[in-house]
């Protein structure tokens, strides 16, 4: 979940390096380093904190040189503080290292090395693995690349690494396994990273290493790749990127997080688009139709994901089983990988995740495999591990995410999962096909429908001051909206700290009820449509006990009115599509709480934006 970013190349390589770490911040942030090469030494930077410390902290002498690696930390092994931040030296002093991962027997090869003189000022896994490859160049008499080849096959676990060898000015080795590392490919200049966004207005050629794959990148030669267990060659694919830095800025919002929830109009209509032939009665997805046997033999659907990506297969559970009628299972794919479960080659698995890196739901994908399902991938990232993993998949086209909060990725998922389960209700014959053409029509319809709901915000921010130093929040939901419940709860708790849980609104009465008073603000979200007098039922519980209720209605609703507390409006449309719709305030209001009570909205304490570890 750290960010790693790499330069060797004719720039100054300290402010390539700073900026790329400002930009791959959502992945960590509770520490930063640097250690760049001047010509004669290696000279580090590290503290406690933000990319902006590390930059006030650096000296002029750490900013000279051409080649240098940094790292913004999430911390697994150690607390944040300057001593466990990244790059790490080996004992020499010769060897220095930037790492991503978890090196899982870190334990026993740090006993080993202890037992052969070695010691240790950090409490990393990560100053573990350089004394091991230091340790490997000695006593073996091998070359840098060799050294971290040895290394890397007595290494469990996961690891992005970058390592500088001072004996070797002009060269810098990446591997991976498990977390994502691309490689900028310049004009006499090379880019080491974990997603493109640093060096996008250097290059758009890009190399994605492959697991347990190892680059010895070295200035004026060409790029090298091989396989880490056997050290045979690799035969690399240039990429060419489809990013451009407008993506990646903040175009005048105070925060990413607004930004995103700003771009859904426009992301929502990407993501059909070519997909969505309303007119000819049509869904074009190539992943569906090579591969429509596949789903339509299917015995049943597993949908595997984590965090918000999991709340929206539970929406596409709801759709799926309702228009195509095939059996859906969701699974955190974090206990799916490890309950033993029980899968066989008449199975579908669909993986969610937008950052097509995410560790568990990685792991799950080649549990599936294993077994003999067909594996399809749902994510948001170009050339990501997921997409590379899965037999077929389709992008969401949401575009680049930084803000670590997920917004824009879950609508765009819904929109995604919603058109699957379209085709394959066409193509079954399960959902006649006057509602089949009204759904297609109500989709192409959505964009605007969201741009109305965002109207509602000065409204949301009125009611944001109300609430902001509240403790505790309920979300209540049902159907199709209870996905939204707990994806609602899920941006409070995320962003601003406050407890809040989802929950079925049906449920509130068997626990939840309890804790409801005159303080607890209770968010009830109540379109219009099938459940609607249900829930309007649990309102009055609510009110009964002088719960404060916000509610999110349909346009024009008057029953609900006459009960909350505070009313939200979104536009009418179909009830299976109402959660791409009745999402949006809730996103906004916990932005909104979030930015009153000053709390840091596109980097939450003590998360990251793509889960890459365990």
């Amino acid at each position: 979940m750290c960010g790693i970013v790499g330069y060797i190349g004719h720039r100054d390589a300290f402010p390539v390096i700073i900026k790329g770490l400002t930009r791959l911040e959502y992945r960590g942030y509770d520490s930063a380093g640097l250690a760049i090469f001047d010509g004669e030494t290696i000279n580090l930077c590290k503290t406690k904190g933000k990319v902006v410390d590390l930059e006030e902290k650096s000296t002029e002498a750490i900013k000279k040189g051409t080649v240098g690696i940094g790292h913004t930390r999430w911390a697994t092994h150690g607390v944040p503080n300057d001593v466990n931040s990244h790059p790490h030296f080996s004992n020499s002093g010769e060897l220095v290292l930037i790492h991503n991962g978890i090196i899982e027997n870190y334990d026993s090869l740090k006993q080993e090395l202890i037992k052969r003189g070695y010691t240790f000022k950090s409490d990393t896994d990560t100053e573990v693995l350089i004394n091991l490859i230091e340790d490997v160049q000695k006593t073996q008499g091998v070359k840098l690349g060799k050294a971290v080849q040895i290394a890397l096959n007595q290494v469990v676990g996961a690891y992005a690494i970058a390592v500088m060898d001072i004996k070797k000015p002009d060269e810098i080795i990446a591997a991976r396994l498990g977390s994502p590392l691309a490689i900028g490919i310049g004009e006499n200049e090379y880019f080491i990273t974990s997603d493109a966004s640093p060096f996008i207005e250097y290059t758009n050629n890009a190399i994605y290493l492959e697991d347990e794959e190892m680059a010895i990148i070295r200035l004026h030669k060409p790029l090298r790749i091989r396989k880490i267990k056997d050290d045979s060659l690799v035969t690399h694919y240039v990429q060419e990127l489809q990013l451009n830095l407008e993506q990646i800025e903040k175009n005048g919002y105070d925060h990413f997080m607004l930004k995103e929830i700003y771009e859904q109009p426009e992301v929502i209509k990407d993501t059909f688009r070519g997909r969505l032939l309303a007119d000819q009665g049509l869904i074009r997805m190539a992943g569906i139709e090579d591969n429509i046997d596949k789903f339509l033999n299917a015995k049943r659907i597993i949908i595997a994901a984590c965090g918000t990506s999991w709340h929206a297969a539970l929406v596409a559970e709801y759709v799926i089983e309702e228009f195509a009628r095939i059996p859906v299972e969701v699974e955190y794919a974090s206990e799916f990988r490890y309950r033993n479960p029980i899968i066989d080659s008449s199975d579908v698995l669909i993986a969610i995740s937008q950052s097509g890196e995410t560790a568990d739901t990685l792991a799950a994908i080649k549990l599936a495999k294993e077994k003999g399902a067909f594996v399809f991938g749902v994510c948001n990232v170009v050339g990501s591990s997921i997409s590379r993993e899965t037999h077929a998949g389709a992008y969401t086209h949401a575009g680049p995410e930084i803000g670590v909060a997920s917004t824009k990725a879950f609508t765009t998922q819904i929109t995604v999962l919603t058109l699957i389960a379209l085709r394959l209700a066409k193509a079954k014959g399960t959902l006649p096909n006057s509602e089949y053409l009204k759904y297609l029509h109500e989709l192409e319809l959505v964009p605007e429908r969201v741009e109305e709901a965002l109207t509602q915000n000065d409204e949301i921010y009125k009611i944001s001051e109300v609430y902001k130093d509240s403790t505790n929040c309920l979300y209540l939901g049902r159907g199709y909206n209870y996905p939204v419940a707990l994806e609602g709860a899920l941006k409070l708790k995320e962003i601003s700290y406050i407890h809040a849980e989802g929950y079925p609104a049906a449920e509130m009465k068997h626990g939840p009820i309890a804790l409801i008073d005159e303080h607890m603000p209770v968010i009830v979200i109540a379109p219009s449509q099938d459940h609607y007098d249900k829930v309007v039922s649990n309102i009055q519980e609510i009110k009964a006990r002088n719960g404060k209720i916000i509610a999110v209605v349909t346009k024009g609703d008057k029953q609900v009115r006459e009960l909350a507390d505070h009313v939200i409006e979104v536009p009418g449309i179909s009830e299976a599509l109402t959660p791409i719709l009745t999402t949006i305030p809730l996103q906004l209001l916990s932005y909104h709480i979030a930015v009153l009570r000053e709390c840091n909205v596109d980097q939450p304490r003590n998360l990251a934006k793509s889960v890459t570890v365990e």
